[in-house]
C-alpha cells in the first residue's frame, strides 16, 4: 500500500505496443511457418515464433518492471521480484555502451546491502528513457 505522506509510487514497464507487436509477430511467424513448403524455412520461422512468443509472454508477465515508492524499489524479473529498500540501494547510474554504431543507455541499479545485486534495465524494459527514470528515482530517493 502506498504511503499517504510520502511521494507517490511510480512504475515503469515495457510499453503495451511493444508487447502486442511481439505477440503479433509471433502469430505471423506461425502462419508463415505453416504455409511455407520449405523445411528449413519452416524450422527457422518456428524458432522465430517461439522466441517472439516467449519474449511477449515474459514482457507481459513482468509488468511493472520497475516500481519505486517511499519504501524503495521493486524490480520484477522472470523468476520473482527483487525488493531493495532505499537503505540497501547503492549507486544508480545510466551507462552508455556502443552497439551497432549507436549509443545505448542502460539504467544500472546496484544493491549495496545485498550480495552482488546488479540490475540492468534498458529503454525497452522501462518504456522510457533511462536518463528520465534516473532523474525521477533521484527525486523519489530520500536524502
Amino acid at each position: 500500500m502506498d504511503d499517504v505522506t510520502g511521494p507517490p509510487a511510480e512504475a515503469w514497464s515495457t510499453s503495451v505496443a511493444a508487447v502486442a507487436a511481439a505477440g503479433a509477430s509471433a502469430v505471423v511467424a506461425v502462419v508463415l511457418a505453416v504455409l511455407t513448403p520449405d523445411a528449413a524455412g519452416r524450422l527457422l520461422l518456428s524458432l522465430a515464433a517461439l522466441g517472439l512468443g516467449a519474449a511477449a509472454t515474459l514482457a507481459a508477465l513482468v509488468r511493472p518492471r520497475l516500481r519505486a515508492d517511499a519504501d524503495g524499489l521493486r524490480i520484477r524479473r522472470a523468476l520473482g521480484v527483487t525488493a531493495l529498500t532505499w537503505g540497501e540501494l547503492g549507486e544508480l547510474s545510466v551507462v552508455r555502451t556502443r552497439r551497432l554504431g549507436r549509443d545505448v543507455p542502460v539504467l544500472e541499479i546496484n544493491g549495496a546491502g545485498v550480495d552482488g545485486v546488479l540490475l540492468v534495465l534498458t529503454r525497452l524494459d522501462l518504456g522510457a528513457e533511462p536518463d528520465d527514470v534516473l532523474t525521477r528515482l533521484h527525486q523519489l530517493r530520500p536524502s
